[in-house]
């Protein structure tokens, strides 16, 4: 059966799901940035899924890249599966800013996270699956 890592359920808010992956907004204010997770377990790289399954993240990253920028009208959107602390596979897509705190070094282990308060949160969540309406799915 399927868990999501402890630590990305600690870093993050579940938005939902797509067909492939769960959908997860990274609680860092600082960016808009959102994760997917496939529903697979014990998958730590992409190659690690079949032909239909790399299509189908391939889709949905894309996806969540485009909306999200169309969103926030990013500078740059920063798509990575690093893996390194997090070993489970999830794909990183980061809307970046050329003003931003970490600009253009990449986000990880700069600065301090800030975690969006509750009406933040809840705004930035609405405001997320309205974009991404076309492909979540609400979950229990």
């Amino acid at each position: 059966m399927f868990t999501l890592d402890p630590r990305l359920e600690q870093d993050t808010i579940l938005l939902g799901e797509f067909p492939l992956s769960k959908v997860l907004l990274m609680n860092d204010a600082r960016y808009p940035w959102v994760i997917l997770v496939p529903k697979i377990t014990g998958l730590t790289e992409v190659f690690q899924l079949d032909a239909a399954q790399q299509q189908q993240l391939l889709l949905e990253s894309n996806f969540v890249a485009k909306a999200l920028n169309d969103l926030v009208q990013a500078d740059k959107m920063n798509t990575a599966a690093l893996g390194n602390v997090v070993s489970q596979l999830h794909i990183h897509h980061v809307a970046r800013y050329q003003g931003d705190e970490t600009w253009p070094a990449p986000v990880w282990g700069k600065g301090q996270s800030v975690a969006y308060s509750e009406q933040e949160s809840d705004a930035v969540c609405q405001q997320i699956k309205s974009a991404f309406a076309d492909l979540l799915q609400d979950v229990d």
